[in-house]
């Protein structure tokens, strides 16, 4: 038996930034609110939030086949804008393992995440964000970890020349002993997008989960992201692209997807 909650999908463990041209521009207070800000694909999220009442829809699809194992997740991420600086997320998606004779595969884990913007063109840390996470054991037999994960990310983003670099560190706690997931975990990543020509960006990250000990413990991994994205107009923007293998990862990955502003909430109260 196989169980998707292990460290066998652990090629990218969450879904982020993917620059657009006109992304960066926009932010952190875009004058057209249904400017996308996409935080895929990679690992690293960006300090900004979409505008109250405003609803954006991140999904994608990864695909990984390590030695004779096949590896695919297609992660979804709705993001809702509550008030000025302050978004509220929900994460989610479908997740499949298969190796020879047997395949197990389901709806993943329920994530719910608030990020809020603390600070603008401020000293060192420059536009600075923390994002509160907390995921529940709902997904499917052999999918779920059983566990209810509390997470906490710190989130720094600056412009340099026409792009920008986020830099991201978090923390994991876990409930349950250890065996299927470990109790704590870290996160550290840095990521850079920027245009390229009319339409076309793109993005690359290296990023990190520092060992972890416990049943379920693993090396220190790292990982390289990267990939083009393409705006289709400024409420749609398409990725694709690749995640390398550096060190101690399951194996390499394609990864494509989306970020879409669906508009604002039919009679959401205006927000000041």
């Amino acid at each position: 038996m196989i169980a998707l909650g292990t460290a066998a999908l652990a090629v990218v463990p969450s879904v982020s930034l993917a620059q657009s041209p006109d992304s960066v521009a926009a932010k952190p207070d875009s004058i057209n609110p249904r400017a996308v800000l996409p935080e895929r694909p990679t690992i690293a999220t960006h300090a900004y939030t979409i505008a109250p009442g405003y609803v954006e829809i991140e999904a994608g699809l990864q695909d990984a086949q390590p030695g004779n194992i096949t590896q695919f997740s297609a992660p979804v991420v709705v993001k809702i804008g509550v008030v000025p600086r302050l978004q509220l997320e929900i994460q989610g998606g479908y997740s499949r393992v298969s190796v020879p004779g047997a395949t197990v595969s389901g709806v993943s884990d329920l994530a719910f995440a608030l990020k809020q913007r603390v600070l603008d063109n401020a000293p060192i840390l420059h536009d600075f964000s923390l994002q509160a996470a907390v995921k529940f054991p709902t997904g499917s037999t052999n999918v779920t970890t059983n566990t209810t994960d509390a997470s906490l990310l710190l989130i720094s983003s600056r412009p340099i020349g026409a792009g920008e670099l986020d830099l991201n560190a978090g923390y994991t706690r876990r409930s349950g002993d250890g065996t299927v997931a470990p109790i704590n975990a870290t996160l550290l990543t840095a990521s850079f997008g920027a245009p390229i020509a009319g339409a076309v960006g793109g993005v690359a990250e290296v990023f990190s989960t520092p060992a972890t000990s416990g049943p379920a413990g693993t090396a220190t991994s790292v990982g390289f992201l990267f990939g083009p994205t393409y705006q289709v107009r400024p409420s749609l923007v398409l990725d694709a692209g690749a995640i390398l293998n550096v060190r101690n990862m399951t194996g390499n990955a394609i990864y494509a997807g989306l970020t879409y502003n669906v508009g604002r909430i039919p009679g959401f109260p205006a927000v000041r």
